[in-house]
């Protein structure tokens, strides 16, 4: 039985690392190219996507030591390479002066290195030992900016200008053409879908690539519930207030099957029926552009469709208190990512400091 542990990397490791060592000739490769080649073939179990990330760390920590060692040989790897690596990761700075890599982001990439070099190490030993077994990780999500997150006046900024766009969405420009009479809305436009997506993110904090993913199926309206495949494969369930619903059925009642005959696809949000190339869901460029449209006539600025989630995670402990309905909501599969949002920013602090 194969059972996943963290990373997505079987906790039942021997079985898989003695077909390894019977295939393994005494003059196989050494290169850690040829290592993560096995590791990918033999140990790692998660979906697609997730491989695809972890792929991207690995080959960023190669690219790193070959420039450093000029060769990618295991025995290369030592534990101070390991810490010059990691120091590298955060002293990277981009051209504007701002860090290239937060601290959430360098500890995600460690423990993938972590968890691969202790599967090699398991199989074929490293001279030094373990080179990742001496380094410590910044603290789990220190590098949450909270001040992204939308405040409740922004909040209700978008929201309104979503609620707008039953209105003036995809008007025609042309004021002066128009001037007598009603000004036509743009062929393929969507206004109750537009409004539906931004609900769908304020109103529950799913990501962007979630809100693709959703199928008409998954939502559950008489518990307010919608559930939906996350990054790494698994689901979560997000609660939505009445008002996130009752945007979400005023689509599919008056839009919808206007493109459901032509697409026959199960999801919720779908492209219009005059895009010529889609795979019948909405794609997350479009979310992001639906975005944008909206928090420019809220005239929010500096916000992506993330800052709604953050606002999410702050609403509910500003309501609650409570660390585990944050964790509950957002789908956190560690609570220090949760207790983030209890954190308080500057400028709150500040307000604090000056009341008498």
């Amino acid at each position: 039985m194969r059972v996943k542990g963290r990373n997505g990397v079987s906790q039942n490791t021997m079985r898989n690392s003695e077909v390894l060592l019977i295939q393994l000739p005494k003059d196989a490769p050494d290169g850690l190219m040829w290592w993560m080649a096995q590791y990918f073939r033999f140990e790692v179990t998660t979906a697609l996507s997730s491989q695809k990330v972890q792929r991207r760390d690995l080959e960023l920590f190669l690219r790193y030591m070959r420039s450093e060692e000029k060769t990618d040989a295991r025995v290369a790897w030592t534990p101070r390479l390991s810490g010059d690596f990691q120091t590298y990761l955060q002293r990277m700075l981009k051209d504007g002066g701002g860090r290239v890599w937060s601290d959430k982001t360098i500890v995600r990439m460690m423990a993938h290195l972590k968890t691969f070099a202790k599967w090699v190490h398991k199989l074929r030993p490293f001279p030094l030992g373990n080179p990742m077994t001496k380094i410590r990780m910044p603290g789990i999500g220190t590098g949450l900016e909270i001040e992204r997150a939308l405040t409740p006046a922004e909040r209700r900024k978008v929201l309104d200008a979503a609620d707008l766009l039953l209105v003036v969405g995809g008007l025609s420009k042309d004021r002066k053409r128009y001037k007598h009479v009603e000004r036509p809305r743009r062929k393929g436009y969507r206004p109750h879908r537009n409004r539906a997506v931004v609900y769908a993110l304020m109103e529950t904090g799913m990501r962007r690539a979630a809100v693709t993913k959703l199928n008409l199926d998954d939502i559950d309206f008489r518990r307010k519930l919608i559930t939906v495949e996350e990054k790494g494969g698994y689901t979560h369930s997000y609660q939505i207030s009445q008002d996130g619903l009752r945007a979400i059925q005023d689509y599919i009642l008056k839009e919808r099957a206007e493109d459901a005959v032509h697409w026959q696809s199960p999801a919720l949000f779908l492209p219009t029926a005059t895009t010529r190339r889609s795979s019948g869901r909405l794609a997350v460029l479009a979310v992001n552009d639906i975005w944008n449209a909206v928090y420019r006539v809220a005239a929010v600025s500096g916000k992506t469709p993330h800052s709604a989630r953050h606002a999410m995670g702050k609403h509910i402990i500003e309501k609650t208190g409570n660390i585990a309905a944050v964790q509950k909501q957002l789908g956190h599969k560690q609570a220090a990512y949760s207790m983030q949002y209890a954190r308080i920013t500057a400028e709150e602090l500040g307000r604090v400091l000056d009341e008498r």
